[in-house]
């Protein structure tokens, strides 16, 4: 019986439009869009300069970057937390527990994946028409356009993948946010809070939307490749 019930307060929750649940729904929705594009914006931008230009330690840079997918996100929360803090470096911009630095471990997280996976699928796209833009001089804003026309596809599927890296992170997050009521709380910590205190019928309902969602976002990322 217990376990129904912790479902029926998830989908009261839900279904009741409880503001304090949405909020925390749409600062996860809103901090995870603009890590994904800020990320995607420059991870885009890398993977041009990186397959139209040779320069020195360009080698070193792709093989940092390839490394970088697979970093443990609390490594990614505890640099950016060393930064901003009081004493680090940074400190005086008083970013630490906001959610501005949730959003740049996000970035962190996301670039090495984007600037990854779109510069192998932007250096076959180069490798096949090379001599058509060198002939017709098309470089710069030109080149880029006219890749992300012809790859659209596969580059939106690219950027869902990222989006539903770090809307599901949890340890970044935590560290640098702090995980304040109304204010750097999301979807990962509050399910991971409301678990550790037995609120286990809103720790429910914000897990059925993160499945929703992540569902949501895998359906689209199949649809585009079987498409």
């Amino acid at each position: 019986m217990e376990f129904f019930k912790i479902f029926y307060e998830a989908f009261f929750l839900i279904f009741s439009f409880d503001p304090d649940l949405y909020e925390i729904i749409f600062l996860s929705i809103k901090t995870s869009c603009l890590a994904t594009l800020i990320g995607s914006f420059f991870g885009i931008i890398t993977a041009y300069l990186l397959v139209v230009y040779e320069f020195k330690f360009k080698d070193f840079i792709i093989i940092i970057l390839n490394s970088l997918m697979g970093i443990p996100p609390v490594v990614v929360g505890l640099i950016v937390y060393f930064i901003f803090s009081s004493q680090g470096p940074l400190g005086v911009l008083s970013l630490i527990f906001t959610p501005h630095a949730m959003i740049i471990a996000q970035i962190i997280i996301i670039y090495p994946i984007i600037s990854s996976l779109v510069r192998e699928l932007f250096e076959s796209f180069w490798l096949n028409y090379k001599d058509t833009f060198n002939a017709y001089n098309i470089f710069g804003v030109g080149l880029l356009y006219t890749f992300v026309k012809n790859s659209y596809f596969f580059i939106l599927t690219i950027l869902l993948s990222g989006f539903g890296r770090v809307i599901s992170e949890v340890g970044a997050v935590m560290i640098v946010g702090g995980n304040i009521e109304h204010y750097t709380r999301v979807m990962t910590t509050s399910i991971s809070l409301e678990t550790s205190v037995g609120n286990l019928g809103k720790a429910m309902s914000l897990g059925i939307i993160l499945l929703i969602i992540t569902m949501i976002i895998n359906g689209i990322v199949f649809k585009f490749n079987v498409g």
